[in-house]
């Protein structure tokens, strides 16, 4: 009879877990977070820290998509079609906020 046997597996055998990759993303983004948090203890409250941890989460966000979501496995134009949406609804925000802060500053003001 022939033999069915792909590679190293039996037929019906399950192959090991790689985990290697889950537990490297696993590092990454602990050593973020972790400077996240020391960074929180050290830095004064304002501006800068809250910009700090807005651009930090959006990184750890980017990278959970690209790693658990296999964004980065696509083809390229996917991978624009998500990214250009993304920055103007950003822009968009930062764009109403200050709109709205010029207008409350100007009004009440």
């Amino acid at each position: 009879m022939a033999d069915h046997s792909h590679g190293t597996h039996e037929v019906g055998e399950i192959p090991p877990a790689n985990t290697g990759a889950i537990w490297r993303t696993f590092w990454i983004l602990s050593a973020i977070t972790a400077v996240e948090f020391t960074l929180a203890y050290l830095m004064k409250a304002g501006g800068l820290r809250t910009s700090f941890f807005v651009i930090m989460t959006l990184v750890k966000a980017f990278y959970i998509v690209g790693e658990f979501m296999h964004l980065k496995h696509e083809v390229k134009s996917l991978i624009w079609a998500i990214v250009i949406p993304i920055v103007f609804v950003i822009w968009l925000l930062v764009a109403l906020m200050t709109e709205g802060a010029w207008i409350g500053i100007s009004v009440f003001g």
